[in-house]
């Protein structure tokens, strides 16, 4: 009688693990795309899954629903480890009814959430799915309702990973967009509020589903998604290769690696790579490489406002959040999405106690119609008060130009940075000498015999007497004046130095960022 019920018990999984059945995984294999347990078995160690709620079934009777199976109710969940540390789990798997979501599927997903809070680790969703179940009616927007409730109150607790992998459309899209970071898998994932259909009968565009949701639209165009894949296997490394670089929770510090690489590495390339043209571009993120260990540098919505960089270095091992301006972009201006990318960056960076190092090189913010009308005040707003609100190590480096109210945005000192260094090419003023010149000596240069010649001599005397670092470091703005080819020797200083830096903020419910 024993061995008869382990062998129903045994069959009923083998059951539930077939999901749509065999013709719909062949045509899930076929589309490109793995299964739901494929993914997870992809994703986590070996052996180390272990599922919850596989025999939970949906209580739809409407409709014909109460003759329809769903085993699994649509959606894998569960735990297992990625690199030995633990996480959860949970994929939606679109051989089941398209992965749609109902009231017992939303319920598997809350559950995965709530432990992932109580034990402290990461959650990743999988989302590949045709959205709200229409048969469950408001039972199904209940379900999306507690997912985004959930999503909400885990923030800034665990770190929480959406990986889109199929389409994910309507209310669907804002779980993930309440998330920390946004995968995404070129030509198979999509994500829109509403579809191409519905967008044709409202304003009359016409617009395919990869132009109008597609990975590269909001990877690149409206900032929507952090990474991009070529493929699911691919993605899954990043997804692997994101999570060494986050703690598993916020009471917790990023994993600290073995680093192969010497802390006392100079780099003479440094010494070299700003032009002796102020106006003339370089590219900040081999300035980025050549501090890094090992010369790995992780870019972060590396598509989208690339005037401005950010993402993950280890300096000797430690983790290291890195934002910075890009000259070769729009010469490196703040501008709407720049500030946007830069204060989201900051902030999940914060929450999850990742130190933070701010590479220099900026020239003000974007000026224009299109800025002004954009709210380029509200959004540069938000840069600063994400840095100001930031209590991690701080660590600024100021490379070359750094003007006005972008200077005082990019973590200067009166953000409260902990450290302030400056190359001798640095360039601190309320804006550069060439317009300053104009200002300042304007009567001079209109009353002189060579104006030009004037003009000139008045922009290097600016630049002597206030456009460079020694007159900040006079102030104590600036702690010190370095050689580029020493910059990784003492930021590995700095940092370790701020180690036990503790900084506490009046005590209030929350403050009100300027969104």
């Amino acid at each position: 009688m024993t061995n008869s019920k382990i062998e129903q018990l045994r069959q009923a999984k083998e059951q539930i693990k077939l999901g749509g059945g065999a013709k719909r995984i062949e045509k899930q294999h076929a589309s490109g795309k793995k299964t739901a347990r494929e993914r997870i078995l992809s994703l986590l160690d070996e052996g180390s899954f272990v599922e919850m709620d596989a025999f939970v079934k949906h209580r739809c009777t409407n409709f014909g629903m109460e003759n329809k199976e769903a085993p699994g109710e649509g959606v894998v969940t569960g735990y297992g480890t990625v690199d030995g540390r633990l996480v959860y789990v949970f994929a939606q798997d679109f051989t089941v009814i398209g992965g749609s979501l109902g009231e017992m599927h939303a319920a598997k997903i809350c559950k995965a959430q709530e432990m992932a809070m109580k034990v402290g680790a990461p959650i990743i969703g999988i989302n590949d799915s045709g959205g709200a179940r229409i048969q469950e009616g408001v039972d199904a927007l209940s379900g999306y309702g507690n997912i985004f409730y959930n999503n909400t109150i885990a923030s800034g607790v665990v770190p929480q990973i959406s990986v889109i992998m199929g389409p994910c459309a309507g209310g669907a899209v804002y779980s993930p967009a309440l998330t920390d970071f946004i995968f995404m898998v070129n030509q198979t994932s999509n994500m829109f509020i509403t579809g191409p259909a519905v967008i044709k009968t409202v304003t009359g565009e016409e617009v395919s589903k990869e132009e109008l949701g597609g990975a590269m639209t909001h990877n690149k165009v409206s900032g929507v998604a952090h990474f991009i894949s070529n493929n699911e296997d691919e993605c899954i490394e990043d997804i692997k290769r994101l999570l060494s670089f986050l703690p598993s929770n916020n009471l917790e510090d990023a994993p600290i690696y073995q680093s192969e690489d010497t802390m006392n590495r100079l780099s003479e390339r440094l010494n070299d790579i700003i032009p002796a043209n102020a106006n003339k571009p370089y590219n900040m993120k081999e300035v980025i490489t050549e501090i890094a260990d090992n010369q790995d540098f992780y870019e972060v919505q590396p598509y989208f406002a690339q005037n401005i960089i950010t993402g993950f270095i280890r300096l000797n091992g430690q983790p290291i959040g890195v934002i910075g301006n890009q000259p070769k972009i729009l010469a490196g201006c703040l501008d709407i999405n720049a500030s946007d990318k830069a204060a989201r960056f900051i902030r999940t960076c914060n929450a999850f106690n990742i130190p933070l190092l701010s590479l220099v090189d900026v020239p003000g913010f974007l000026p224009g119609v299109s800025q002004e009308y954009g709210g380029i005040i509200r959004h540069g707003a938000k840069m600063l008060y994400a840095y100001s609100e930031a209590t991690v190590p701080k660590v600024t480096v100021i490379l070359r130009k750094a003007y006005g109210g972008a200077y005082i945005a990019m973590c200067s000192r009166h953000l409260k940075a902990d450290v302030v260094l400056a190359w001798p090419t640095a360039e601190i003023a309320v804006m550069g000498p060439e317009g300053a010149a104009n200002i300042i000596f304007k009567n001079d240069i209109q009353g002189s015999n060579d104006p030009l010649a004037t003009r000139s001599e008045k922009i290097t005397e600016y630049r002597d007497t206030v456009a460079n670092p020694y007159v900040a470091a006079s102030r104590g703005y600036v702690d010190d004046v370095i050689e580029p080819m020493i910059t990784r020797q003492r930021l590995i200083s700095a940092f370790d130095m701020l180690a036990t830096k503790r900084e506490s903020r009046p005590a209030k419910k929350h403050g009100n960022m300027p969104l």
